[in-house]
């Protein structure tokens, strides 16, 4: 079958989501392959299509051959060292005095090619200003990158050169590290969001251990010690040779043993079923990874008060296969959107839909796979229903799913007592 119409098969291998990671750099995460690291340096190489002024001065310029080759010399040197510098900024362990050893050679690089060479060459100024403005804590950056501009202009004087080409290019220097300045704050905040998601996540999960082990406590500390009870009696009998009423403890063993079983069997069921918060926050993670920006209403979580577990926890299951299919299958989709609302069917029965939607290239002809099919059993259990299609305007897929809506009934007080 043609890869285009398996987009949204969930039983594909997952191969195929890990080589489309690869490709993928999330701003401030650290590169993890060497593929990773290439595509990183592919893109910052583009950034260096400026020097095309100095090389084309070299070219065109009327330099003797000594100064051709100190131009190209300085120019070979000075991109080697941007792309270390990139290196090195994304290896996990990074070096801060190889950085700072990177960036100085740069700008002694930058003043010397420009004394050397001419005005052409301030241009690599910008660079240099560009770097350093990575490298420097954000309470010193706007001292250094003033300290950058006035370097360019001192220079750009000493060199005689036109006072346009001067300021053109200090004032470019300056707000080239303002902004990468900038970018770099936005980075790490995107980073310590994307750990706090993870303590979300994290703490949500704590929580469920936390009401598992309290349930299990409650549950079985009663059992264990009503059953100790029972036996002592019951020994007690035996040895005072009452048979019947030995026999009747055994038998009151058996059915708080046989109880608790069954109580213990719905505290683990209720651990295992997932939960929208638990599961929302998981989303956020793993769509942050695939580069998916995730849109939910913030009111999405109480948006069915009264809607029972068994009928909720079908949902996160919806919501938890509908994100898994993005990021696996998702081919092009950049939003994800989940929506909640109500639907009234025509029986008079009020149902619950939770619907997710992406921008992605859309279900094709593809028939569903094993996931989809287990979540369309898993809504059929609780008397729901799983819709999937294309998305509005045709673009993307959607996925619908529908558990019945029930109202929680509240006892009410006999007449006696409201009295």
């Amino acid at each position: 079958m043609d890869e285009t119409h398996r987009t949204h098969r969930t039983d594909d291998p997952p191969e195929v989501g890990a080589a489309r990671a690869a490709f993928m750099s999330v701003p401030g995460s650290p590169v993890e392959t060497r593929r990773q690291m290439l595509v990183k340096v592919a893109w910052m190489l583009l950034w260096m299509t400026y020097l095309a002024y100095p090389a084309g001065d070299l070219v065109n310029g009327g330099h003797s051959p000594a100064g051709q080759a100190l131009g190209w010399a300085c120019l070979a040197v000075f991109v080697v060292s941007y792309v270390l510098l990139v290196v090195f900024r994304s290896q996990a362990g990074m070096r801060p005095r190889a950085c700072q050893v990177i960036v100085g050679t740069m700008i002694v690089l930058a003043v010397a090619s420009s004394f050397a060479l001419g005005g052409a060459f301030l241009t690599m100024f910008i660079y240099a200003s560009v770097c350093l403005a990575v490298i420097t804590p954000p309470n010193l950056a706007l001292r250094a990158l003033v300290g950058m501009a006035a370097l360019t202009v001192v220079t750009g004087l000493l060199i005689h050169a036109g006072n346009d080409s001067i300021s053109t290019f200090a004032l470019s220097a300056f707000l080239s590290g303002v902004a990468m300045t900038g970018l770099q704050r936005l980075v790490a905040t995107m980073k310590e969001l994307r750990e706090a998601r993870a303590a979300v996540a994290h703490l949500a999960a704590s929580e469920e251990r936390l009401r598992l082990a309290r349930d299990l406590h409650d549950l079985l500390g009663h059992s264990l010690s009503l059953i100790t009870l029972k036996s002592e009696l019951a020994g007690r009998f035996m040895d005072a040779g009452k048979d019947e009423a030995a026999r009747a403890q055994v038998a009151d063993i058996e059915q708080v043993a046989r109880q608790s079983l069954i109580d213990v069997r719905e505290a683990v069921t209720g651990f295992r079923r997932p939960t929208l918060p638990v599961e929302l926050a998981a989303a956020r993670t793993a769509l942050a990874a695939a580069q998916v920006r995730l849109e939910v209403a913030p009111e999405l979580v109480d948006s069915w008060p009264g809607l029972a577990n068994e009928e909720a926890g079908a949902l996160a299951w919806a919501l938890r296969e509908a994100v898994t299919n993005i990021v696996r299958h998702g081919e092009g989709a950049t939003v994800c959107t989940v929506t909640a609302d109500t639907a009234w069917e025509g029986s008079g029965e009020r149902f619950a839909v939770l619907q997710v939607t992406d921008d992605g290239r859309g279900p094709g002809k593809s028939s569903a796979g094993n996931g989809l099919s287990g979540l369309e059993e898993r809504l059929a259990l609780v008397g729901g229903r799983l819709e999937t299609g294309p998305a509005e305007r045709g673009k993307g897929f959607r996925l619908r799913a529908m558990v019945p809506l029930r109202e929680v009934s509240t006892p009410v007080a006999p007449a006696a007592e409201r009295t």
